[in-house]
């Protein structure tokens, strides 16, 4: 029995100010040829299938034609919703997609033997039984008390997690029990573990109340496959409980992370091993820092890229001196080069270095004007939407201040 892990597409992520769809289109291009390469039985998406809860057309027409597509190569999909997901939009196409042999597991379900399924392999044989657990919110396995305070809700969440993951597990070897063959079970979970790398794009999704699940409290499963965290990674250093990470990098910060799904291995109805197969990397991304003069000899070395894609760059700049026409710097070094600077920022220690040079100034050294400007300072505005939301908001202040000033004349 073969089964490949998955999670964390964000279908429909709009990067900055690009839109993802081409990446995505080439990696389900690239998914489907490993499925069929490798023969696998299952493919499993561990939750954030898509980014927003209303995630635009086209990124529902690429999910819509990738269940199609594996129907065609006769393949098991599971789908399991994220904290990016929406129920409703999830539930939306639910009905249809198992006609397609596709599960969609939206949220969890008051009936156990909703989430416990079972896996063919391609002969028709069950060749796994899965405890399919989407994202949990607090809701779906407890009732919050107003009198008890943070921790213990904390506490209660955890155990009521715990307690829905025994059940379900308990239920599936119940089942294999029932088939009388030794086939694995596997779970899946879409939630932070402890001990886990995060990155900058991963959103806390149990704020206020449970952070990180504990490892010890999952199972005794075969393999458990998660979601949630873009880095892939093994869980408390266990070859059977893995994150897969995410297919294409979500933020600059990822860029350096090697991109890979898990291909799981059974044999005789038992974990063997997984192969990490690595994802091309489909959009070129880049990280530059330095000083200005170290910047423009990195840039200059595009000069000689020949590749049909421009790269995107997020440019970190360090500089001991604060420059106001920084971004003009740099568009200035990467005119006719084939790149795109999708970011540019200035070290967090140089922003935090001139933010504390300014402690010493007191309002009366300051005009109105120049307490505005140290307030804009504080802000990054890179992009050309925020370039654009900042001359409006300096536009809006200098009307206000214009209309206080003649307002106080005429008091005079």
């Amino acid at each position: 029995m073969k089964i490949l892990h998955t999670s964390d597409w964000h279908l429909g992520q709009h990067f900055i100010t690009k839109s993802r769809a081409n990446e995505h289109s080439c990696f389900m291009a690239w998914l489907l040829e490993q499925v069929e390469q490798h023969q696998v039985d299952a493919v499993i998406v561990a939750g954030d299938i898509f980014d927003t809860g209303t995630p635009p057309s086209y990124a529902r027409e690429l999910y819509n034609s990738f269940v199609v597509a594996m129907s065609k190569i006769q393949c098991q999909l599971i789908i399991l919703a994220g904290n990016h997901d929406s129920v409703a939009t999830l539930n939306e196409s639910k009905q249809l997609l198992s006609q397609l042999n596709t599960r969609v597991i939206s949220s969890v379900s008051l009936d156990l033997e909703q989430q416990v399924l079972e896996l063919k392999d391609r002969q028709g044989d069950v060749g796994a039984l899965l405890c399919a657990v989407p994202f949990i919110r607090p809701r779906d396995v407890m009732q919050s008390e107003a009198w008890q305070s943070g921790t213990e809700k904390q506490q209660r969440l955890g155990s009521a997690i715990t307690e829905h993951y025994s059940n379900l597990y308990q239920l599936a070897k119940t089942k294999r029990e029932q088939l009388g063959a030794a086939v694995p079970i596997i779970a899946t979970g879409h939630l932070t573990a402890l001990g886990v790398s995060v990155t900058e794009s991963v959103r806390d999704i149990y704020i206020g109340t449970l952070e990180a699940f504990p490892a010890n409290q999952f199972p005794a499963a075969d393999y458990i496959a998660l979601g949630h965290i873009h880095r892939a990674q093994k869980v408390a250093k266990s070859e059977h409980i893995r994150y897969s990470g995410s297919p294409i990098p979500l933020s600059f910060d990822e860029v350096k992370q090697q991109k890979s799904v898990n291909l799981v291995n059974f044999v005789d109805g038992t974990f063997d091993s997984v192969i990490e197969l690595t994802i091309p990397q489909f959009q070129p991304m880049q990280v530059l820092k330095g000083n200005l003069e170290s910047i423009e000899a990195q840039l200059a070395e595009f000069k000689t890229y020949d590749d049909e894609l421009p790269v995107w760059l997020s440019i970190e700049v360090q500089e001991q001196d604060y420059l106001t026409d920084l971004q003009t710097r740099i568009e200035m070094m990467t005119t006719d080069l084939p790149v795109e600077v999708l970011q540019v920022r200035r070290a967090r220690k140089d922003r935090e270095q001139h933010l504390h040079s300014q402690v010493k100034e007191t309002l009366s050294e300051l005009s109105v004007n120049d307490v505005f400007q140290r307030c804009l300072e504080g802000v990054e505005f890179t992009t050309d939407a925020e370039i654009a939301r900042k001359s409006r908001i300096e536009l809006a202040f200098s009307q206000i201040v214009e209309q206080v000033e003649h307002a106080t004349q005429e008091d005079k």
